[in-house]
């Protein structure tokens, strides 16, 4: 979105930060000083003792693993199912030739990684539903042009398409050697941040809207939907986190911000003493300007098309108050990394290499590619995207942390892309603006909060560990707050409770072998996914 710029003085600054600290008193909380115990020395529930999640960019299930674990091997990374391999739900020759939708979907090769972006709004997703039929996808989510981005591929019917293992080569490798769960669903419909807001919370509902410039509380539908007298409603859109300074270029635009009131798993792993934080690329700042830490790191994707690194509004914790890092501060140190400190649980990716390679893994990470390489069609693609998970997989393989590590592979949203499985509504809404009759026409049982409809479109999810079960496809219907569930259920950590739907979760665990053991180290290379070890 375009935004105007306007100048922030250190006064202003000021009072944004005093206005803010108002708006979400309910979720401050100062963490606590003493050094948090080795992940390896706390109680869990199972073998594991540490979590590293790997949040990707907007990816259906079908249009990664829409035809797994059959490749055309026309074109791209040559690859070859074991025999044994079991089948997912996906495209069935009819659905490919017969779809009930305006165009059949089609494979994208290897050159058509870079494609347009799709359309991936709240109330788009449920009329692309239509009432469970899935064939209204091309009328609501399409977007075939890509105008103005000639790198970009795009065509009548490209939201229907999908990849197969000649170009996702990487995630088919990881579900031949680990655990892949075909029926996965966003939590919610919709975008980005509401999809990372529920990784981390289970609940979208408590977001007040605050002006970038001074931290005035606002009343603003469209970045808090069905608000109450104060402003707070639900986010469905994707409006950066209050507390960061790189949010709203710098607080200077006119777009309002949004501050979260009520408690992530951050505060729940704090309160029981565990190591944790969120890695995210581009999140190191580059200088600094009228009092705010500038985030300016670019990369260019693998069409040549640069862009900034750090996307403010992929970053749930800054959001919350109370697990922020607004200024973008380092580690005070290495050893640091996961504790008590001025980064507050927030860092680069590049921190967490650094304490993998110090042997400081904490107990939960969440890491977050740059954006050249989160897998975001539009700026990135699925061979960045590649690179960047084969390659902190294979760091974390090679460490000792390995041993006792599960690594899960999830998705923010379905970015409008085609899937043909109708997801369970759980959690009805009954916005009139906003929601189709998929969702009206079911009970709210979450909070009785509007606007959070769910679950929303199926999405990939792996568990790669020497605990998954080998080359096997998991059916348990589950969600992204089941990876919540986990951490969790983990680290006895109890739910967040307030309608968050962790109350609904079906667990992962049937993704796993607790006990007989037998994936091993899968070593993949980051450029084409292939197995070379």
């Amino acid at each position: 979105m375009e935004r105007t710029r306007r100048r922030a003085t250190g006064a202003v600054a000021l009072a944004a930060t005093a206005a803010l600290t108002a708006a979400c008193a309910s979720s401050s909380a100062a963490p606590p000083p003493a050094a948090l115990p080795a992940p390896d020395t706390i109680t869990t529930a199972t073998p594991i003792k540490h979590v590293v999640v790997l949040f990707g960019e907007n990816i259906s299930f079908d249009h990664y693993f829409g035809t797994y674990p059959h490749a055309t091997n026309e074109n791209g990374t040559p690859f070859h199912a074991k025999p044994d391999t079991p089948k997912v739900n996906g495209l069935t020759p009819e659905l490919l030739q017969h779809n009930p939708n305006a165009y059949n979907p089609k494979r994208l090769s290897p050159d058509q990684a870079l494609t347009c972006d799709q359309s991936h709004d709240y109330n788009k997703e449920q009329a692309a539903f239509n009432g469970g039929k899935m064939d209204k996808f091309v009328e609501n989510t399409e977007r075939g042009k890509c105008t103005g981005q000639p790198v970009l591929f795009g065509e009548p019917g490209l939201v229907m398409d999908y990849f197969d293992g000649n170009t996702v080569t990487a995630m088919w490798n990881y579900a031949q050697h680990y655990a892949l769960n075909d029926n996965s669903f966003d939590t919610v419909f919709g975008p980005s941040s509401p999809g990372a807001i529920n990784l981390v919370s289970g609940q979208t509902h408590g977001l007040q809207p605050v002006d970038s410039v001074t931290g005035e509380p606002k009343v603003d539908p469209h970045t808090a939907a069905s608000p109450d007298s104060r402003g707070v409603g639900t986010m469905i859109t994707d409006p950066d986190p209050a507390f960061d300074d790189c949010s709203g270029k710098n607080h200077t635009a006119t777009d309002n911000l949004g501050a979260f009131e009520g408690r992530n798993v951050g505060d729940l792993l704090n309160a029981r003493g565990v190591t944790w934080g969120w890695f995210e690329g581009g999140f190191r700042p580059t200088g600094e300007a009228n009092g705010y830490a500038v985030c300016g790191t670019k990369h260019p994707n693998v069409g040549g098309q640069a862009s900034v690194d750090y996307s403010p509004h992929h970053q749930p914790f800054q959001y919350y108050r109370s697990t922020s890092n607004a200024k973008h501060r380092p580690p005070s140190s290495l050893r640091a990394v996961g504790q008590h400190d001025q980064a507050n649980h927030q860092y680069d990716v590049r921190d967490f290499n650094d304490a993998l390679a110090a042997g400081t893994m904490p107990a939960v990470s969440f890491l977050k590619a740059p954006e050249y390489q989160d897998g975001h069609a539009g700026y990135s693609d699925p061979l960045d995207e590649q690179a960047f998970v084969a390659d902190e997989i294979n760091r974390i393989q090679a460490s000792p942390q390995w041993r006792n590590t599960a690594i899960i592979l999830a998705y923010d949203d379905s970015d409008g892309w085609y899937d043909h499985v109708p997801s369970t509504i759980v959690n009805g809404s009954h916005d009139a603006q906003q929601d189709s009759p998929v969702c009206s026409s079911r009970p709210v049982k979450l909070g009785g909060s509007a606007d959070r409809c769910g679950y929303g479109p199926r999405l990939p999810l792996l568990v790669i560990s020497p605990y998954s079960k080998v080359n096997h496809v998991d059916h348990t219907l589950t969600d992204q707050t089941s990876v919540l569930r986990f951490i969790e259920d983990n680290w006895h950590l109890g739910r967040i409770g307030g309608g968050s739907y962790d109350a609904l979760a079906a667990p992962i665990t049937g993704m796993f072998d607790f006990s007989h053991p037998a994936a091993k180290p899968l070593k993949l290379d980051p450029k084409t996914g292939a197995v070379i070890g």
